[in-house]
């Protein structure tokens, strides 16, 4: 596993201590996590995605999806209802899964829709206007020389 230096980078920032535990995360990756369910991240706009999860076999009620701490948790548990079947092949699976996904501050979950074995959540980044860019104007000042002269021909 690498591990990245940050301290150049700590002496001209400020509030970016949280890249090197994020950096750390992606390249140690997470090994309880497996490929199931598969599932599709798409860009709808500058600040919106959509994350499409194929749910296959799976009810509304089995299912939930949360936010917790800057990070989306989607979880199927399937009710064992297939207990007086017998299968000749089993190639829909329905097993138990806990997907995750972390969020940039300000992302926010607007939605979810489950259509067709799939489950769609939307998701925006919605910055408060007090983060927002904004211009200060700049007021042109008067020397203190010229300044008091204009206040004295005023008592004048």
């Amino acid at each position: 596993m690498r591990n990245f230096d940050m301290t150049p980078f700590y002496r001209s920032t400020v509030g970016f201590d949280q890249i090197a535990d994020l950096m750390d995360r992606v390249l140690a990756g997470e090994p309880t996590q497996s490929n199931y369910p598969p599932y599709n991240i798409e860009k709808l706009g500058e600040d919106s995605w959509r994350i499409s999860i194929a749910v296959a076999g799976f009810a509304d009620e089995d299912l939930t999806v949360e936010t917790r701490e800057n990070a989306l948790v989607i979880t199927g548990r399937k009710a064992d209802a297939d207990a007086d079947r017998t299968y000749l092949h089993r190639g829909i699976a329905t097993r138990a899964f806990e997907r995750r996904f972390h969020m940039a501050e300000h992302v926010h979950v607007t939605g979810a829709a489950h259509e067709n074995g799939m489950l769609h959540i939307d998701l925006v980044r919605e910055v408060p206007e007090a983060l927002k860019p904004r211009t200060i104007a700049i007021t042109a000042s008067k020397p203190a020389a010229v300044e008091a002269s204009v206040v004295e021909k005023a008592d004048a």
